[in-house]
């Protein structure tokens, strides 16, 4: 019988570094054997030999580790690449993300991507989303669609938000279990992590603390969702996964100045400070809270990785790992969007939450990273927000 080998000696074979390299550095060992995951079956190491090796060197998060672990045992039953005739369903596609990623799969030669609007289709139905799916025969599902709001609408509207957003996700899903589909992803939000979350923001603290109460309601149902895609994974071997994604921003976007959330809101008000010459523009708070944003684009990408790739039923953080204070927002954007202004800053006002950064350790570990880089976000954002206001 063959003796297994050293726990560094897998990363040696196919990453090429030296066992010191290894030891010295292991979470480089870990990025380089990453990148071979899909390694020759003949090469003369096991695959629980390498999967070893990774849980060794990822000393840093072994949640990442085993996450990757989970996903090269998993991934191995799985398609590399959905098929681009594929019938693929992603619901809410006028909103943010929805928009993104149906862009996302037509660059990527999806040729089948099946919508349906909120006249066609009332998704709190459940008769109605069953025989869609029976006439549709969805084979993949990016469950986007949920009713959302702001801090004033979640405090006046709670039932229905509580509602709409449970019927939302039951009816979808249990359609979807129904006629068979493949394989769906499923959509949260870094809101339903509880208040005073440690940073950063791991996927285990989920269910760990009481919520914000400003958007209990919201998040109670987005929990909800994401425990139904376990409940049929354990039950009914569904492969369906949830993916949780931090602070969206990017076309699309919502720049109402009562609705919309801090960055395209910022955006908006140099706008209007440019327009007016008013050579200050107010931003809430003391601008030391620090937050993560994410091109919806990336995010967009990063689902369509998954949706081929990943297929645990441990949801999975979306984010760039990276966090800016909102006086560093406000700067960057007001270079970008009227370079003259000053930023003076309403102390007055509250600051919120001192830090929101969601731990991306796991979504790494699978070799993903985003590649839109937060100043080159903005100024597209900004144009997009240009094009489609008249403003061109």
């Amino acid at each position: 019988m063959r003796r297994g080998p050293k726990l560094t000696d897998p990363v040696v074979f196919f990453t090429g570094l030296s066992q010191a390299t290894i030891l010295s550095d292991p979470v480089r060992g870990l990025r380089e054997l990453a990148a071979h995951i899909f390694f020759s079956a003949d090469s003369g190491y096991a695959r629980k030999d390498v999967l070893a090796a990774l849980a060794y060197l990822h000393t840093v998060d072994i949640l990442g580790a085993t996450a990757l672990i989970a996903g090269m045992g998993q991934t191995a039953n799985m398609n590399d690449s959905i098929p681009p005739d594929s019938r693929i369903y992603v619901s809410g596609h006028r909103g943010l993300v929805g928009s993104a990623i149906c862009r996302r799969l037509a660059a990527d030669g999806y040729q089948n991507v099946l919508t349906a609007s909120r006249d066609q289709l009332d998704l709190r139905d459940q008769a109605a989303v069953s025989c869609w799916f029976a006439e549709q025969q969805p084979e993949y599902v990016i469950h986007v669609a949920g009713k959302v709001g702001g801090i004033e609408a979640n405090r006046a509207y709670p039932a229905e938000f509580l509602y709409d957003n449970l019927m939302i996700h039951a009816t979808v899903l249990q359609a979807a279990w129904r006629h068979k589909t493949k394989k769906l992803l499923y959509l949260g939000s870094s809101c339903i992590y509880p208040r005073d979350c440690p940073q950063p923001i791991k996927e285990e603290y989920l269910l760990t603390g009481p919520l914000e109460v400003t958007n209990e309601a919201y998040a109670i149902a987005k929990i909800a969702g994401l425990k139904s895609c376990q409940a049929y994974r354990r039950q009914y071997d569904c492969h369906f996964i949830s993916a949780m994604p931090t602070n969206l921003y990017g076309p699309g976007d919502n720049f109402d100045l009562e609705t919309s959330h801090v960055l395209p809101a910022l955006i908006r008000k140099f706008h209007e400070a440019k327009l007016s010459g008013s050579e200050d523009v107010v931003v809430w708070g003391s601008g030391s809270p620090k937050r993560e944003f994410l091109y919806v684009d990336d995010l967009a990408n990063a689902c369509v990785f998954l949706l081929n790739q990943y297929d645990d039923e441990q949801t999975i953080n979306i984010g760039t790992g990276q966090d800016v204070t909102i006086g560093e927002l406000a700067q960057q954007i007001g270079d970008i969007v009227y370079p003259t202004s000053r930023v003076v800053f309403d102390a007055t006002k509250p600051d919120g939450t001192p830090r929101k950064l969601l731990d991306v350790g796991r979504l790494h570990a699978l070799t993903w990273r985003h590649t839109t880089e937060l100043e080159e976000g903005i100024r597209r954002t900004y144009q997009w927000f240009l094009e489609n206001n008249g403003e061109t």
